[in-house]
């Protein structure tokens, strides 16, 4: 059975195909890529971490011997407090965008303001503001610790690696003076001493591409808590109650399906066949037999748009087969070239109202695809991780999704958070664009 492909960095790295696979790659550029901006964050908070770091190291060495630091600590904080979340604004942008290297999910965007009035305002006003200024102290603090371990233990690697080097043939140093090297508590002379330290270099390479990815999976993760949003906590009453509003809005939907398809379509049926016979006592060429013929044909056309409005109430597929079968028949009714994907996982049956969200979220991002998308193609993909069923819809267009355009997603974000569940949207210029729904259910 094939097994289901890494979507972040955290999850590659209990694969068993870690190394072979691209994420130590992306682990490592990530990890450079950091390097200069934890640079930067470092030496632009300098001023606030440098008379702090001297106040800790005088009181561990028996008190504080220049009370001057901290007051010149304070006032640095001061500064800090009044100016750090105007200096915290383009290091969350920057790593929002980076992030897509160790963890391609979509992350929530800064919120946008009209006015550069009310963005300043935000940025004090605002709960997600202040956590980006956690994130910039992280930054300058934390993280070039942890990154300087990174580069020792590289270090060290790299230094084994490349001891036959160190070392010339007549045992002499590369600059020819002396006749030994050092390794630690070890001396060497001669190439061959140093073939024990190449192969623990080699050895340690894998080590060394598991705590690069251990680096920058922790550092991904802390930026997606900090700066994704954080969004409100949930009212469980109000959850609670919209989870009943979300039952009985599709009983009805059942309850107006099954009074359409016994009631209505039944005798539209009886009346076409009624027709179709009153039709066979007429003559060809009499006024009544052509207004019949008129009469029959727009019932049938009746009875076929009928059958869709029914079929869009509540998909038979979806009602007998459940949602993969429901949404491969989608993907036939579909005008587009519509790829559809089950991971290894997913169940046929889930609960009704995790179904019908599903389908009708498919439906309705294949439908704005068709209208605004300008491309024939599209992949929907439907998988399971742990308690939440994921369905993705992918297209080949030029980008640019805007719910405030009344593309619908608007209200199918509502749909889908009236069971618990959360839309996110990706649509860059130029595109492609992914509507990603993800919905809790139960195992």
């Amino acid at each position: 059975m094939p097994t289901e492909q890494p979507h972040h960095l955290l999850d590659a790295l209990i694969s068993r195909r870690f190394l072979i696979s691209e994420w130590p790659w992306r682990a490592l550029l990530y990890v450079l890529t950091a390097l200069p901006v934890v640079g930067v964050a470092a030496l632009l908070l300098s001023p606030v971490t440098l008379p702090w770091a001297a106040v800790v190291v005088q009181t561990t060495e028996g008190g504080l011997h220049t009370p001057m630091l901290l007051v010149v600590a304070a006032l640095a904080t001061s500064g800090l407090t009044a100016v750090g979340t105007l200096l915290a604004a383009p290091f969350a942008a920057l790593e929002r965008r980076r992030l897509g290297i160790a963890d391609p999910r979509p992350v929530e965007p800064a919120p946008r303001v009209s006015t550069a009035t009310s963005w300043l305002g935000a940025r004090y006003a605002e709960p997600a503001s202040w956590r980006e200024l956690l994130y910039l102290l992280l930054l300058a603090t934390v993280a070039p610790l942890a990154y300087g371990l990174l580069a020792f233990a590289t270090f060290v690697v790299g230094i084994l690696v490349i001891s036959p080097l160190l070392v010339l043939k007549d045992g002499k140093g590369i600059d020819g003076i002396g006749d030994t090297v050092t390794l630690g508590p070890w001396q060497i002379t001669t190439p061959a001493q140093t073939i024990p330290y190449v192969l623990l270099g080699l050895a340690l390479l894998p080590v060394l591409a598991y705590l690069t990815g251990l680096l920058a999976a922790g550092h991904a993760a802390c930026a997606r808590v900090l700066l994704g949003g954080g969004g409100q906590a949930e009212l469980r009453d109000v959850a609670r109650s919209r989870t009943r509003l979300v039952d009985a809005f599709d009983a009805e939907r059942r309850r107006i399906e099954r009074d359409l398809h016994d009631g209505a379509q039944h005798r539209l049926t009886s009346l076409t066949l009624q027709l179709g016979v009153a039709r066979l006592d007429l003559p060809d060429d009499t006024p009544a037999a052509a207004a019949l013929d008129r009469a029959h044909a727009e019932a049938k056309d009746l009875m076929v748009l009928l059958r869709d409005l029914v079929h869009g109430i509540s998909p038979q597929a979806l009602a007998d087969l459940g949602l993969p079968a429901a949404l491969r028949d989608l993907a036939e009714r579909s005008p587009l070239d519509v790829t559809v994907t089950v991971e290894p996982g997913v169940a046929d049956r889930y609960p009704s109202r995790v179904e019908n969200t599903a389908y009708f979220a498919a439906s309705e991002a294949l439908g704005n695809v068709a209208k605004h998308a300008r491309t024939a193609t599209a992949a929907v993909r439907l998988a399971r991780h742990g308690d939440t069923l994921v369905v993705e819809v992918r297209d080949g267009g030029e980008g640019g999704a805007d719910p405030a355009r009344g593309t619908g997603l608007t209200g199918l974000a509502d749909r889908v958070a009236a069971v618990g569940g959360r839309l996110l949207l990706s649509s860059p210029a130029g595109g492609p664009t992914l509507v990603r729904v993800e919905l809790p259910c139960l195992p």
